[in-house]
């Protein structure tokens, strides 16, 4: 009897009956490979029509409280777990090679171990000598955690079912090795077989069990995305090579707030926690800079201000640039056509770049004014007003829409020395507070009304 094949794509993890050079999924080319289906074999090792036992079924009323939460101590690392380690989780941590992601494990790692949680660190890409090399230089060597070099995936669950840890640490997964599965190691199914075998564990063990993931070049996880649907919560650690700052973000959290974020200083003695991030990711200048806006947005719970820089500048070519570090490249755009449609503002014949400064990845709708007032400031060479700060969303009719947790993101300005704010009109009425007495608010209703009173263009 021939051996039926399936055909997965490498990036999406879409199945297909034939192999051809374009995923109809996510569009990418040359990612499709033959693979032999899980769930190939004889009709007695099927599950067929055999009845199996039936599960037990609790109340939800009646269900135990869940154990407390583990604390490592490291604040910025708890605050985006949620509030510290559940018991029986599993979490997956991608970010691009070389950004920090082993050292912040191992990091994490010793402070779990230091509260009292037995931690084993298994790698299948160092040796132990290589893993106890690195936690000499940061400090870490008299930690008492527990080092393995394996890929092997039935070893590693033995030793885990052996020795009972708290925590245990696999990096990465992409490195590890099923046998009851006929595929190289990274391949869709080896990564897909590894993963369920872990989070399965995780659960029946008590065990929580951290997975790291490489990404591809667009910033996934690399492998299917139901890797990412079966742990818990997935964490992204993000950060620019030219930049000191890494950011740990949690984009899917079951037992916690999603969008929250960590921020870290990569320094020589490893990774150190920010406990200011609005300080960080602003420039030191007194004097406002034309072509700068300082944003006040939120971060999960926490508020960050972040300074948006844009550059206008006439082209020689016939098309001009559009170049966005740190923003949606679409939404740029869509603000340029609104600037251009509804304030007769037109950028044709000018370059525009623009970059949120420090290396922050900003995805708030709200940072819409804020950018918006840095490309007028950088077109009409005209600097905003000193300690001012711009948050607020902008409609394709050229309106201004409120944003949400206004007296959180005018506590942060305040604290911080900022006078002024600059936001849609309906923010005034949340100005009853502290942050009210402390700043003063410039309602704009539209967009237009902010050019003319602002930048006297259009």
């Amino acid at each position: 009897m021939a051996k039926s094949l399936n055909y997965v794509c490498t990036v999406c993890g879409a199945a297909h009956g034939k192999w051809s050079g374009r995923c109809d999924d996510c569009g990418a080319w040359n990612t499709i490979v033959e693979e032999t289906p899980l769930s190939v074999g004889p009709a007695s090792k099927s599950l067929g029509a055999r009845r199996g036992k039936g599960m037990v079924l609790t109340d939800l009323a009646a269900a135990e409280a869940p154990p407390p939460r583990s604390r490592s101590g490291l604040d910025e690392l708890d605050r985006v777990l949620g509030g510290g380690l559940v018991p029986a989780s599993a979490i997956l941590v991608g970010g691009d090679p070389g950004i920090g992601k082993s050292t912040l494990l191992l990091q994490a790692a010793a402070a779990f171990a230091a509260n009292g949680l037995r931690c084993i660190y298994v790698s299948g890409e160092e040796a132990a000598a290589q893993i106890r090399m690195r936690a000499q230089r940061l400090g870490l060597g008299d930690a008492p955690v527990r080092l393995a070099a394996e890929t092997a995936l039935r070893d590693i669950l033995t030793t885990l079912e052996a020795e009972k840890p708290d925590l245990a640490i696999i990096d990465s997964i992409q490195t590890m090795w099923a046998d009851n599965v006929d595929s190289a190691p990274g391949s869709v199914s080896q990564v897909r077989a590894a993963a369920h075998e872990l989070t399965a564990f995780a659960k029946r063990q008590g065990t929580s069990v951290i997975l790291v993931g490489h990404v591809t070049k667009e910033g996934q996880i690399a492998g299917p995305r139901v890797v990412e649907h079966m742990v818990d919560t997935v964490l992204y650690f993000e950060g620019e090579r030219g930049h000191q700052f890494r950011i740990l973000r949690a984009v899917k959290n079951r037992f916690g707030p999603a969008d929250e974020i960590g921020v870290f200083e990569m320094t020589g003695a490893g990774l150190a926690e920010v406990a200011n991030p609005s300080a960080l990711f602003l420039t030191d200048s007194q004097s406002p800079q034309p072509g700068s806006a300082v944003f006040a947005g939120i971060e999960g719970s926490r508020p960050v201000l972040c300074e948006m820089q844009a550059l206008v500048a006439p082209t020689p070519h016939s098309q001009p640039r559009r170049s966005a570090v740190g923003w949606d490249g679409g939404r740029l755009a869509m603000i340029l056509a609104v600037l251009e449609a509804r304030c007769a503002v037109p950028f044709a014949g000018l370059d525009v770049y623009l970059n949120v400064a420090g290396g922050l990845r900003v995805r708030e709708p709200a940072a819409d004014l804020a950018v918006a007032c840095a490309l007028l400031s950088a077109r009409e060479d005209v600097a905003l007003p000193p300690q001012s700060v711009v948050f607020g969303e902008i409609s394709l009719s050229g309106g201004l829409r409120p944003a949400s947790q206004t007296e959180l993101r005018l506590k942060e300005a305040a604290k911080l020395g900022f006078t002024t704010a600059i936001a849609p009109l309906p923010g005034r009425a949340e100005l009853a507070g502290e942050a009210g007495a402390a700043i003063v608010l410039r309602p704009f209703p539209d967009l237009a009304t902010l050019v003319g009173d602002m930048f006297g263009a259009g």
